[in-house]
């Protein structure tokens, strides 16, 4: 039995109306913007979490959170390309935190190439709350590589605040992201 977007919680919306927004949030909304963002990603990631709990039963798989590491990369990989997010490859760096590759993401298509801004920072925010739902507990994402800035793929690192607050801080004094991670204790 296919669940409606209504059963979902879910409402579908076109990219160009997403762009527009997040345009306007980053013309209008200064240094704030993509906090802005990020906070309306994480209210997403509720709904998004029942969503994907719904799509697993409906194909007789148990509850998120019961599932193996290797299966949950599996499923979401497959429920995010079918719901149009676009595809993720789930895996770690240095067993630190867990990274999310990205290579045809939504939120890259509609910041474009052209962009001062090249963040997906609603992605942020939803993957932090979804993933902490998941986990069940608070978890962080910091995006480290950007497609709509001419990487071949978006990554997001995923961890805990303070893990990832010492790698940003480490970025912030000049060291790659690989190696950020790595010095992470």
């Amino acid at each position: 039995m296919a669940l409606s977007l209504t059963d979902q919680q879910l409402v579908a919306l076109p990219r160009a109306s997403i762009a527009a927004l997040r345009a306007a949030l980053l013309r209008d909304g200064g240094p704030e913007a993509a906090g802005y963002l990020q906070e309306a990603g994480y209210a997403a990631g509720p709904a998004l979490f029942t969503a994907f709990g719904q799509w697993l039963r409906a194909r007789g798989e148990p509850a998120p959170e019961s599932l193996g590491v290797a299966r949950f990369e599996q499923l979401a990989s497959e429920y995010f390309t079918e719901s149009g997010w676009g595809t993720v490859t789930v895996g770690s760096l240095h067993d630190v935190v867990a990274t999310l590759d990205a290579i045809d993401w939504w939120e890259d298509a509609v910041i474009g190439g052209e962009s001062e801004h090249p963040g997906c920072d609603f992605t942020v925010g939803l993957l932090a709350s979804f993933l902490g739902q998941v986990a069940d507990q608070p978890l962080a994402v910091l995006q480290v590589e950007y497609r709509a800035a001419g990487s071949p793929r978006s990554r997001f690192l995923v961890g805990s605040a303070e893990v990832l607050d010492d790698v940003y801080h480490r970025m912030a004094g000049g060291t790659e992201y690989e190696a950020a991670v790595a010095g992470v204790e």
